[in-house]
């Protein structure tokens, strides 16, 4: 029933998650201000993995709706917070010491804060879905998981460019802003856990994977 909404979540990864690696390149002043941004958002990183996690534990053919909508409800919520936490995280960070840096730094806080909005509005659809009509929610899940793809899809230049250069590579020596493991999912419906979602290639927060899976009622 949640299969498509959690391909299309789990597609979309998070700025920085999938950076790995060390880079031999040495700027201090770039260093530094990765280093300030990196460890302020890893718990938020790790909040928005979590709630991938949390939602692809609730694709199982016999979830109720009810513990679908639950799950997905607080999912959308807690990475909600946690982009409006990241678009904190580069704002107290500063203007990242490189060319147009000032200008990077306020295009990805206004991006973030716009992805924190997106995720606070799915939530509101979320609640609003009738658990009790098996169909009819399985419809809307179905219509959610197509505007995820959709605010995926948009408005992540300015995400793209801060990982990129030698703000990149400073970032990829940080192991907060690395790719985060998932904790543990709580059970599904049935009281038997499902694999966590991992993210995909994608770097940034908006860059959602389509998929061709739908809900099944």
């Amino acid at each position: 029933m949640n299969k498509k909404l959690a391909a299309a979540l789990s597609g979309g990864a998070v700025l920085m998650l999938t950076l790995s690696g060390c880079s031999d390149d040495s700027n201090k002043k770039v260093d530094d201000w990765a280093k300030t941004f990196c460890n302020t958002a890893q718990p938020q990183f790790k909040k928005i993995t979590d709630a991938n996690a949390a939602i692809q534990a609730q694709t199982r053919d016999d979830s109720k709706p009810a513990d679908v909508q639950k799950t997905d409800s607080a999912a959308f919520q807690q990475i909600s917070d946690a982009y409006k936490a990241l678009g904190a995280a580069v704002d107290k960070a500063g203007a990242p010491p490189v060319k147009d840096g000032a200008t990077t730094q306020q295009e990805a806080v206004k991006e973030l804060n716009a992805s924190s909005v997106s995720y606070a509005n799915l939530k509101k659809k979320v609640d609003a879905l009738n658990a009790g009509d098996q169909a009819a929610f399985a419809k809307g899940l179905e219509d959610i998981a197509t505007e995820l793809g959709k605010i995926s899809s948009t408005g992540d230049a300015s995400l793209k460019k801060l990982e990129s250069g030698d703000i990149g590579k400073a970032m990829q020596k940080q192991p907060g802003c690395q790719k985060q493991t998932p904790s543990a999912p709580a059970p599904s419906a049935s009281g038997a856990g499902a694999p966590a979602a991992s993210p995909s290639g994608s770097a940034s927060p908006s860059g959602a994977a389509s998929s061709s899976a739908s809900p099944k009622s």
